[in-house]
């Protein structure tokens, strides 16, 4: 695969001579993502292949442009997974692409977010230069922060060659109870269950129903399903596999997306703002409305005052600011920091904001 990594350079280097945008891609399935991209695209796809997997270590490195769906099934053959259940939002999707996007699924709430998981990486930078941070065994935490920094940045300090995560060993059992409940009493029993030693791995209010998933030993799922009561959901991995890749109901249509980051123990947001939909505890909020000026200032308002902040996640005007603006302070952090990997701002230059 090094004249992949040759063929990457040659092309970074005289775009940055040019000064010409690159955009990097992989699948495609998440382009939508973020702020508009014009660019020369730079396909990653042949970069592909799982490089190293030890099922013993809890670990897997695999090159960007392997396919996210291969990696999971390779992990699936030994009994492990990726525990914070990246969405695909498409049958394209790749592993550098998820790392990239930084997305968690509805696992995060009991297992930790993506980037908690990001061991190691290998970048391309603006240079030409090959960058490595962190290791491939979990006792290696050298550079590890910055192998964390480079989930969720969308492409905008390099290329992402190589990646390595933590994996966690597939639950022996699991079951999803179900409660009629209103926002303000799901949001009230969630909080209430998260400070118990329960096996929660999952949450999801919609409508007047809370879905509650139990993850882990038979016995503690079982003692958990007793203790809390509610309605057994039958065949429930469909229902969370539809709400990682937003094909449960909530989600269809041509609606604007907003996503609300707010502290779990945030009340209920306002009914005028529009339908939602309560995921991690509470602390992810899904929201359908208009994506102009005016609703964007007051969606952000109310995220704001709840200590959290809010995303034009899909749809809507994107010249409002996909991302909430950054404190000046951490923006000129950011400036900084793609400066340094990308003196001559050719990596998907605006994607952030």
């Amino acid at each position: 695969m090094q004249e992949n990594v040759e063929g990457f350079r040659e092309r970074i280097l005289a775009a940055a001579q040019e000064r010409r945008p690159l955009r990097i891609r992989g699948g495609g399935t998440k382009d939508w993502y973020g702020q508009q991209v014009d660019g020369e695209v730079l396909d990653t796809r042949a970069h592909a292949g799982i490089v190293d997997y030890e099922p013993t270590e809890l670990v897997v490195t695999a090159r960007c442009g392997t396919p996210l769906a291969q990696v999971e099934a390779e992990l699936a053959r030994c009994g492990q997974m990726l525990a914070f259940e990246p969405p695909h939002f498409g049958a394209g999707a790749t592993f550098g692409g998820a790392i990239a996007a930084g997305l968690s699924g509805p696992r995060r709430t009991g297992a930790g977010a993506l980037r908690d998981f990001v061991l190691g990486a290998q970048l391309l930078d603006g240079k030409g230069d090959v960058l490595n941070f962190g290791g491939r065994v979990m006792k290696n935490v050298a550079g590890y922060d910055v192998a964390r920094l480079l989930a969720g940045s969308l492409g905008t300090l390099g290329l992402l060659l190589e990646i390595s995560v933590k994996v966690l060993p597939r639950a022996v059992a699991e079951a999803t109870l179900r409660f009629e409940l209103d926002e303000a009493d799901a949001l009230r029993k969630l909080n209430e269950w998260a400070g118990r030693p329960l096996p929660l791995s999952a949450s999801c209010w919609h409508d007047g129903v809370l879905a509650l998933r139990l993850s882990g030993a038979r016995a503690a799922v079982e003692d958990a399903r007793r203790l809390l009561g509610g309605e057994t959901m039958p065949d429930c991995a469909a229902f969370w596999d539809d709400l990682r890749e937003q094909r449960h109901a909530f989600f269809l249509g041509d609606a604007p997306l907003w996503r609300l980051a707010l502290p779990s123990t945030a009340g209920p947001l306002a009914a005028h703002l529009g339908p939602r939909l309560v995921e991690w505890g509470g602390a992810q909020r899904w929201l359908r409305a208009p994506g102009d000026a005016e609703h964007a200032a007051r969606i952000r308002a109310a995220a704001t005052a709840c200590g959290g902040h809010a995303t034009l996640f899909r749809g809507g005007d994107k010249a409002v600011g996909v991302f909430q603006p950054l404190a000046p302070a951490i923006a000129r952090i950011h400036a900084r920091l793609r400066a340094g990997f990308d003196p001559a701002g050719i990596f998907n230059p605006g994607r952030m904001g």
